[in-house]
């Protein structure tokens, strides 16, 4: 996910961000999330300035809303980034990379995650830093007094040598029980890799050891550039490739099978939900008893924290806590390193493997989806770890869908949306993004929450008690689900021969005795896909009895490939030598099966795709959509081309698929007709001739994304007004209403937002986890045909869906509820409830009416809290980024004002009229 359009959101006009990357601030033994955002400001006398953003950031940092500005470090003169190796830790290519930022104000050390972003973030930070001419003026950072942040802001610096004294390196504790530390000859260990970015020739000064280091401590700190030959992949896959390169790289994997050979290794898969708690006993008996030391571990755990500082700001100290239990838990008969740790709120997902292994482990990367509520809350979704292990992809993913017995369908929509969603970037960014599907391993466990339905609880624990585990089965949701192909379709589950995992009453093996009584289930599994794997072990471990579940594990032999090295080195002579005869070769040319696509009746959030294919002829071409003259992009931002580059061999073809979806950004232009479903897309060939795709099609207006006094003087259903009327009332300016301009009979509030709230009102007023739980996409579906045709006696749907409508109806309206102009004074008066109405009162009519009308319902909901578990503090946080919205293009608060924000909503959820 790119969030640097959520920093971009803070930032004065006339600023930039180029890249933004997620890391851990380390001061001492805290450890805090930070988004780190190089920001770029132009000098009206020419030139430019950077300067590097950090961020608290709560939730995904989708928006402005989710960043809090907490520090700002100008790249001056004195500015250094480097990467270095902490003390007596073991290094391997996968790890987390430490940094060390020093100024002569300074010095701050973070953690970032390993992969291609990192590499190319700390590219672009060497690229801004000042140059040595000393007739350029030094920068003086004046633009940055805009700014507040909420640690003191630093000042501007005064000229320093470059090279000044460094501060000390950081020094950080290994892995606890089964790591090791690594020895001190690692820099001309021959198996250690490095990305070919990471050679001293390509690395900019500014990122390089100082030169007054000693020599030992050079040595420490700058990595090996030797890239050994039975690594292919990062041989091949240098960041600026030709041409020659890739076709080297394609002939190479379709010849692996003549340079590669089978080795099983052992890999160990757990999953934990531990339901909030924090250690209270060892984990050996989970992770290391009665097995051999396996190679790899998966470790996955759920509910790590359920707290509601977790949900809201991402933090929480039981990271650190579980992390230390397991590695105080892996085998004691070998030595382990931590490849990777990658947390979403309570989902996290720890990978290990032995010391000796640590030099085949590549290309790691680590992603996350959340798929609660509006696709944004990580209360539940999915983390994974993608790496390559030798010559075998392998893809780990840890999720935990949505909870209760009758939500099967909404777990099998977060299973696809996981897998849709996760998306890997490549070493080489000019390839499109892995998805999981794209590995020759994939690894899946967590609490999948698919339970047993059909049988009454008595039933379910009879038959537990007399072992009956395969009748049992067969009314289980998961085996049930994955034989209709609904969800995980190709992927391989051990046979259950352990009791049901969920739920047992805590501290104890005795079945849940709370008032719920819920029925046992096999909520925690683990399946697989791929090739070449024998699952060994299938059980849970009773003997844990921290939580409400039990763990479960399962072991492998995984099948990966190897490469024999002189077996390689002849083949790729022999491709080599193919080439040499094929330069010079003659123009690339394609074939389309087709150029003209037309989508019909496009609505609102409901991708449609159409597909072509791209036919090669006889010699090698790289291929790539291009932008037109003048234009920022190739395409328009309601489209997408998947893939949108690539390269084909001769005689080969590709698919690609057109992607049209309408959001929130571009609703609004398309209900006025400011926009249409029309473009042009040019497809290039490298050394050949462009193509030309023509897309059209009709967009069906919609009340997401209509302003509201536009939707108050609709009093028939959108799709039943002319297109010129739509067009009229979406232009029509806000002020009308109050300018004594009165159309004919307007509503008081938007019918279609009363049809929700009315709904809410009567069928889910005592809806535990309401504006919490997300709803099915295909009801949402339902739910805006039935609001764009006024057809709401027809309106069918689950509570959360409702829910979740309203909220994305409320995040869509292109004027927020609380008008832009009045979003500091009401900031200013948080605090004071007759100056808040005050505020209230000055909004124009409609959107008064309907912020009224919402805080009326709200309130109703409070009244309700006993059952629905809601309470001021949730309403006000769900509500208030969506009513009450900094003006676009104004610098976003920070965390002072954002509470503000809701301290304002909060008034009114208190307080009666």
């Amino acid at each position: 996910m790119d969030q640097s359009v959520a920093i971009q959101e803070t930032l004065a006009e006339g600023e930039y961000c180029i890249i933004a990357l997620q890391g851990v601030l380390c001061e001492g033994d805290s450890r805090q999330s930070r988004l780190l955002g190089l920001v770029r400001h132009r000098l009206k006398q020419g030139g430019q300035e950077h300067a590097l953003f950090l961020y608290t950031h709560r939730r995904m940092a989708i928006t402005g809303d989710d960043v809090s500005l907490d520090q700002i470090v100008p790249v001056s003169r004195d500015f250094t980034l480097e990467e270095v190796s902490p003390e007596g830790e073991l290094y391997i290519l996968g790890s987390d990379v430490t940094v060390q930022l020093d100024t002569t104000e300074l010095s701050l050390v973070f953690l970032l995650p390993f992969g291609s972003h990192t590499r190319m973030f700390l590219q672009e930070v060497a690229r801004a830093c000042p140059g040595f001419d000393p007739a350029t003026p030094d920068p003086e950072f004046l633009w940055l007094s805009a700014y507040r942040c909420t640690r003191p802001e630093l000042e501007p610096p005064t000229p320093f040598g470059w090279n000044s004294p460094p501060g000390t390196a950081p020094r950080f504790a290994g892995i606890g029980g089964g790591a090791s530390d690594f020895d001190d000859s690692r820099s001309d260990k021959r198996g250690l890799l490095v990305h070919p970015s990471s050679c001293a020739q390509d690395t900019p000064d500014s990122l390089l050891t100082r030169q007054n280091k000693s020599k030992s401590e050079i040595t420490d700190l700058v990595r090996s550039s030797t890239i050994m030959v039975s690594d292919k992949a990062h041989m091949l896959s240098m960041q600026k490739f030709g041409l020659r390169d890739t076709i080297v790289k394609s002939r190479l994997v379709q010849k692996e099978e003549d340079y590669t050979y089978i080795q099983n290794f052992r890999f160990f898969v757990g999953t934990y939900n531990v339901n909030g708690q924090s250690p209270k006993e060892g984990l050996r008996p989970w992770l290391s008893h009665s097995i051999p030391a396996p190679d790899v571990y998966c470790v996955g755990f759920q509910e790590l924290d359920l707290s509601k500082e977790a949900f809201f700001f991402h933090d929480t100290p039981k990271e650190e806590e579980w992390f230390k239990a397991v590695s105080e838990g892996l085998h004691p008969d070998a030595k382990y390193a931590k490849v990777k740790l990658v947390r979403l709120v309570g989902i996290m997902l720890l990978l290990y493997v032995k010391q000796e292994h640590a030099a085949h482990i590549s290309e790691v990367e680590a992603e996350t989806v959340g798929t609660g509520i509006m696709g944004r809350m990580g209360n539940k979704g999915g983390v994974a770890i993608r790496f390559q292990f030798h010559n075998t992809s392998i893809c780990v993913v840890n999720s935990h869908l949505a909870a209760h017995t009758e939500e099967y369908e909404r777990r099998n929509q977060d299973y696809k949306d996981i897998c849709s969603r996760m998306q890997f970037c490549q070493i080489d960014p000019g390839l499109p993004p892995l998805t999981i599907s794209k590995h020759d391993v994939i690894l899946w466990l967590g609490d999948l929450n698919y339970r047993i339905e059909e049988l009454d609880v008595e039933t379910v624990k009879n038959l537990i008690e007399e072992k009956d585990f395969q009748t049992l089965y067969a009314y289980d949701q998961l085996k049930t689900q994955m034989a209709t192909k609904a969800v995980f379709e190709g992927f391989i589950e051990g046979e259950l021969t352990f009791q049901p995992t969920y739920k047992y009453d805590t501290g104890s093996d005795d079945w849940d005795t709370s008032e719920k009584c819920r029925a046992p289930a096999w909520c925690d599994r683990v399946l697989w896909k791929g090739k070449n794997i024998t699952q060994l072990s299938y059980q849970s471990h009773m003997g844990l009895k921290t939580s409400d579940h039990k763990p479960v594990s399962s072991v492998f032999d995984i099948g990966v490939k190897v490469v024999n090295e002189e077996r390689y080195r002849k083949t790729l002579e022999e491709i080599v030598r193919s080439l040499d005869k094929m330069e010079n070769a003659n123009i690339p040319s394609v074939s389309l099966s087709k150029r003209e696509f037309c989508f019909q009746n496009v609505k609102y959030m409901q991708l449609q795709v159409q597909s072509f294919t791209i036919h090669n002829g006889q010699v090698p071409c790289q291929f790539e959509f291009i932008n037109k003259p003048d234009e920022k992009s190739y395409c328009k931002q309601w489209l997408n081309a998947n893939p949108s580059r690539g390269f084909l061999l001769p005689d080969s073809a590709v698919e690609i698929e057109l992607e049209l979806f309408v959001n929130k950004t571009t609703a609004t232009k398309l209900n006025s007709g400011e926009d249409k479903i029309e473009d042009i897309l040019v497809l290039h060939l490298d050394r050949g001739k462009d193509y030309f795709l023509s897309v059209s099609g009709n967009y069906l207006p919609s009340c997401f994304g209509s302003p509201i006094h536009t939707l108050c003087y609709m009093r028939e259903p959108i799709l039943e007004l002319p297109l010129e009327t739509i067009r009229e009332l979406t232009l029509m300016p806000l002020q009308t209403e109050d300018d004594g301009v009165q159309l004919e009979n307007p509503l008081g509030i938007p019918k279609e937002l009363w049809m929700m709230v009315d709904y809410l009102y009567q069928n889910a007023i005592q809806q535990e986890d309401l504006f919490q739980q997300p709803g099915l996409r295909s009801e949402f579906e339902h739910i805006r045909d039935c609001l764009d045709t006024g057809m709401i006696e027809s309106l069918s749907a689950s509570n959360h869906s409702v829910a979740e409508a309203l909220l994305l109806f409320l995040e869509s309206l292109p004027e927020p509820v609380i008008c832009y102009s009045t979003y500091h004074n009401c900031l200013e008066c948080s605090g004071n409830y007759t100056a808040s109405k005050q505020v209230i009162s000055t909004l124009p009519t409609f959107h008064q009416n309907v912020f009224n009308y919402l805080m009326a319902f709200l309130r109703e909901l409070l009244k309700k809290s006993a059952k629905n578990h809601l309470d001021e503090n949730i309403l006000a946080s769900v509500f208030g980024s969506l009513l009450l919205r900094n003006p676009a293009g104004h610098r976003k608060p920070d965390m002072a004002e954002k509470k503000k924000a809701q301290e304002f909503i909060h008034l009114f959820l208190c307080n009666s009229p």
